[in-house]
């Protein structure tokens, strides 16, 4: 609230304020952002030329809407956005018993109406409801009727309420949010009467709470999330209310790995200066990134479950958890995460991936994932030695030397057993690989388990250490 709105009815209407559905104060507001080339969706990575232009057309047609796709894609981070293009507030008549934030104009309470019929407009208080409190979610499962729409209140009828009408209800969060954007997430997972009384709300505007008819004449644009699998599964969503829904907006995983890697990037929230500096090689931030799109590929994870954004994120911080620890309890500085490092990803990768039960019957979670951690590392190997060549790798690790490696070796254990590293290498990684003994390092292990993986040479374990062996 600031000082230069008005905080009375008189000096609003003096204002020239208008009144404004909610669908088309967005409307406006995002034609108006559109128009002068503002950033739309800041932090909004690899929908610019799928998702972002049916959000927009969506806010352009005035829908409601509901954000198909797997767990993961940022579907309540589109939603969560669309706050900001609301007005920075709107005003609404600020008495104690008004349930709702009605708007001065057009007042939908029949207690807000009231009170206008007998009030002077210099004596109606106006007050300012902010953007960011005008939008508000929920997740479907355990959610009832009564916490969404609303119930009749025993003690307002027993102040002589009648039943059919909306003085006898105790608001759930949809009334509350008129003149709002309400969230369900999860639409699948919603009990069936509730999906009835949304569907009522998005076609008539009105409900039967206890087999009362109760008009709402509420204004608010109503958002949906949901899982494929499950909103296609017949009988999970009513058929009416589907067909109420204005504009679906298919969301998808980065399409490619580089995108992924800006999601990681951006989203990690680790800062990798301080007194312990990280530097993360490029390589390694493909293997993580690359360990998500092959989960998302192997035929023992379950595909309709999906595998989330969260999956790259949780095993990136905890491989640069890893290296930092190796650190500073060795005391090398900067850090810099190696292969060994990922055998720390058990943790944060493990109940994030959900088994194909069919196909994965004889494996276990951890199997699993080692198989997709090697396919990954093969992977991204492979990119390397097609860029800049395998010949001269060879030359390094020459017959007959064995490699031990460990995520608590120092890094000098490595530079006494590999004294250079290809020159044409020196491209390949953002911090010099020959003159700094713990990239060095990351980038012998990346050679050696990229080795293995393409089955040229050998690996034992024992106490934690690999023991690589050029035969």
């Amino acid at each position: 609230m600031t000082e230069s709105r008005p905080n009375n009815l008189r000096d609003l209407l003096a204002s020239g304020w208008k009144s404004k559905s909610v669908k088309r104060e967005l409307h406006d507001n995002f034609l108006r952002m559109l128009a002068s080339g503002e950033e739309l969706y800041p932090g909004i990575v690899g929908y610019e030329h799928t998702v972002i232009p049916e959000i927009n057309i969506a806010l352009l047609a005035q829908h409601d809407l509901l954000f198909l796709g797997e767990k993961g894609q940022a579907k309540s981070r589109l939603m969560r956005s669309l706050v900001r293009f609301l007005d920075d507030a709107v005003p609404f008549v600020d008495i104690p018993e008004a349930p709702i934030h009605d708007d001065p104009l057009r007042p939908i309470s029949g207690t807000v109406r009231r009170f206008l019929a007998g009030t002077p407009p210099e004596r109606v208080p106006i007050g300012w409801w902010r953007r960011e409190d005008r939008y508000a979610e929920r997740l479907a499962p355990g959610t009832k009727f009564a916490d969404i729409i609303g119930e009749i209140d025993p003690a307002k009828l027993a102040g002589g309420a009648s039943m059919s009408t909306e003085e006898a209800l105790s608001f759930g969060l949809i009334p509350r949010m008129h003149r709002g954007i309400f969230a369900m997430n999860e639409l699948p997972e919603l009990d069936e009467l509730v999906q009835v009384g949304l569907f009522n709300i998005l076609e008539e505007r009105d409900v039967q709470i206890r087999g009362y008819p109760v008009k709402f004449d509420v204004d608010v644009l109503i958002m949906f999330s949901a899982n494929p699998a499950t909103y296609n599964r017949s009988g999970k969503v009513i058929p009416q209310l589907k067909d109420r829904i204005g504009s679906v907006i298919h969301t998808h995983y980065p399409k490619e790995r580089d995108l992924g890697i800006r999601i990681i990037e951006q989203e990690s929230g680790i800062d990798l200066g301080g007194d312990w500096p990280v530097v993360v090689p490029y390589f390694m931030k493909q293997i993580i990134e690359e360990v998500t799109v092959a989960a998302r590929k192997s035929k023992y994870v379950d595909h309709q479950s999906g595998v989330s954004a969260r999956f790259s994120l949780a095993n990136y911080r905890a491989m640069v958890g890893s290296a930092r620890q190796r650190a500073i309890i060795l005391g090398e500085k900067p850090a810099v995460p190696r292969i060994s490092d990922l055998g720390h990803i058990y943790s944060s990768a493990l109940g994030k991936l959900e088994l194909d039960l069919m196909s994965s019957h004889q494996l276990n979670e951890r199997q699993v994932l080692d198989a997709i951690l090697a396919e990954a590392i093969k992977t991204v190997f492979e990119e390397y030695v097609d860029e800049h060549g395998l010949e001269e790798i060879g030359d390094i690790f020459s017959k007959g030397v064995k490699i031990e490696v460990g995520d608590m070796l120092p890094s000098s254990a490595y530079e006494e057993r590999i004294q250079r590293v290809p020159p044409v290498w020196e491209k390949a990684f953002e911090v010099n690989a020959a003159s700094d003994p713990a990239v060095r390092a990351s980038c012998v292990e990346f050679v050696l388990a990229g080795l293995y993986a393409t089955d040229r040479i050998s690996r034992a374990q024992r106490h934690g250490r690999v023991e690589y062996q050029v035969p």
